[in-house]
């Protein structure tokens, strides 16, 4: 099967090198680092893992990333004989750690799965344990791990419908790998029940619930005043603004004809449109320009622009990591992949700074925590674009409503949070104590 694999995966490689190299050209800042990719670090890793054991936390991307900072604040102080180094797969969220860990944590690319390239990582490495960050399989990973007795960890666990059913269709080939977690942390009762029937030990899998909870509350040195910048570009203070996260491909263009719509009642209204992938803010604001709408890019605004009040209807947001200040400003929020593409993104962060969140059908890989905030009535699922515009108006008229919304929102976070401890408990009792001290529960 390994043989089969890895024949397969390197002719699979091969031809689409071309494609993903040339996503990461568009993304930008590929050249640095690129040998971590294939498992090359270099000194300042080796130097700072010199003598010391390691435990290795992996983050695919981005959201992954906001996740991984919060368990490391809690998971640290219990592992302080360990030196934790974290990986990313995205140079989008490489740029975050590096942004946003403290310096003596190093920030590395997680390793092509192929078979000499995740040798070389280990052998550089030589992680006492590793934990991973929602769903990341890769066959070559797990099964050097398991060979070299590592631990693997698997948190804040979910699958997709669609992910459920390609790891089932290819159950020959992964019930094995999830039978070599140590420890899982699924996000909800049926992501555990539909590990167990991947694959993984029914003894080692625990319902926790999602660290999204417990992340959304998280208070971070700040990197951006988005009110301040909002005067610059000419918001009048107390202009609603309709911030729209995380949005993909076809959810602008929708967007900004909802938004001039709106523009009639409320003349004031701002838009912020801050696209899942920053590397497609031109093309987000080309959808903007067909539409009459004027707009700013984020990356043009320096400290030293002052534009007259009204000039501008929209700030297009092309930089990472930001979005969860503009949230902070946002009269009402609507949560992207949730119109045009399937999937949805994480409501939780509006929610928790009390903001009216409104979202579109298709919400799937969130299926747990949108049941909890529409149970108990803190956020609004609309059907179709004509019910978005609906309901945004509404609430654009009612600030009563949008107060009651925000607070049951607030709410849902507040009494759903809990993941993180128990996870960072998981992690701790799995760790290999002979030569690694595990500090008590503070507090205890």
């Amino acid at each position: 099967m390994r043989t089969l694999y890895n024949l397969l995966f390197a002719v699979a490689f091969v031809l689409s090198a071309p494609y993903y190299f040339l996503r990461l050209v568009r993304r930008g800042g590929w050249r640095r680092n690129f040998g971590e990719r294939f498992g090359r670090y270099g000194s300042p890793v080796k130097v700072a893992i010199t003598n010391r054991h390691v435990l290795w936390l992996h983050a695919v991307s981005v959201g992954e990333v906001n996740l991984c900072l919060q368990l490391i604040r809690a998971l640290e102080p219990r592992v302080p004989n360990l030196k934790l180094v974290v990986s990313t797969t995205t140079s989008t969220g490489r740029g975050e750690l590096e942004k946003r860990l403290p310096p003596h944590i190093a920030a590395i690319y997680y390793p092509v799965d192929l078979r000499r390239c995740v040798s070389r990582a280990l052998k550089t490495l030589h992680p006492e344990a590793v934990v991973l960050i929602e769903a990341e399989i890769w066959p070559n990973f797990l099964w050097s791990l398991r060979a070299r007795r590592i631990p693997v960890f698997l948190v804040n666990a979910r699958l997709s419908d669609k992910s459920y059913r390609r790891y089932r269709r290819f159950g020959f080939l992964f019930r094995p790998l999830f039978a070599t977690f140590a420890g899982v942390g699924a996000q909800s009762e049926a992501d555990a029940q539909r590990l167990v029937e991947l694959g993984c030990r029914p003894e080692v899998v625990r319902a926790f619930g999602s660290l999204k909870f417990d992340a959304a509350k998280v208070e971070e040195r700040r990197l951006l005043d988005a009110a301040a910048l909002l005067r610059q570009i000419g918001v009048p203070a107390g202009a609603p603004v309709l911030v729209a996260g995380s949005t993909h491909a076809g959810e602008e263009a929708i967007l900004a004809e909802v938004f001039q719509r709106l523009r009639r009642r409320f003349p004031d209204l701002f838009l912020v449109l801050v696209p899942r992938h920053c590397e497609r803010g031109k093309q987000v604001g080309e959808a903007l320009r067909e539409r009459g709408v004027k707009f700013i890019y984020r990356r043009e605004i320096s400290t030293a622009t002052r534009l007259p009040e009204r000039s501008l209807e929209a700030l297009v947001v092309n930089t990472t990591g930001e979005l969860k200040y503009f949230y902070e400003e946002a009269t009402v929020v609507f949560v992207g992949k949730s119109l045009t593409a399937e999937g949805g993104q994480n409501p939780a962060e509006p929610a928790a700074l009390g903001k009216p969140v409104v979202f579109g059908p298709n919400m799937q890989n969130f299926a747990g925590i949108v049941a909890s905030f529409l149970r108990e009535g803190g956020a609004v699922q609309v059907r179709d674009v004509a019910e978005l515009e609906a309901t945004l108006a509404d609430l654009l008229a009612d600030p009563a409503r949008r107060e009651q919304l925000g607070a049951a929102a607030a709410h849902v976070v507040k009494t759903q949070a809990g993941a993180l401890e128990r996870t960072v408990e998981m992690i701790v009792a799995g760790i290999p104590q002979d030569e690694n001290y595990v500090a008590p529960v503070p507090g205890a």
